[in-house]
């Protein structure tokens, strides 16, 4: 069955939970926290989603201006679906929906840096983040 690819379309806390379950993305998401996973969803404001059938099995998420950046915040693939190059659809459609002089940007999962340069991707060490827990100082 074909996989078919969709923008904004609902996708619910449930879906993403068990997507994110079948990545290693799901290690490094708050999945035990329904309401945190529901406000993810909830206020990005790009979403495009792969789906077999009713099955979830890709998406990319995003909170952008689609003018001048939009931050990918989950890129996820369910493993039984890698290599089939949902993925780099997932971010071909994103990319489409910005604007001309909008950068897509993203912080990589540890062991992918080869892939996003092999992509055309940019490598920049200057991400920085503050945890909730910590006060500007």
């Amino acid at each position: 069955m074909p996989v078919e690819y969709k923008i904004n379309v609902a996708v619910t806390t449930d879906q993403f939970i068990d997507l994110l379950r079948a990545t290693t993305l799901g290690n490094r998401r708050p999945v035990d926290d329904r309401e945190c996973i529901a406000g993810m969803l909830n206020n990005s404001n790009l979403v495009v989603s792969a789906w077999e059938a009713e099955k979830l099995v890709g998406i990319a998420r995003s909170m952008t201006d689609f003018h001048f950046a939009c931050y990918l915040s989950d890129l996820a693939v369910d493993e039984e679906y890698q290599k089939q190059g949902i993925g780099k659809k997932l971010q071909e459609i994103t990319q489409q929906q910005l604007g001309p002089k909008c950068k897509l940007i993203l912080v990589a999962a540890p062991n992918t840096n080869d892939y996003y340069e092999q992509i055309g991707y940019m490598h920049n060490p200057r991400c920085w983040w503050l945890e909730r827990d910590q006060r500007i100082q």
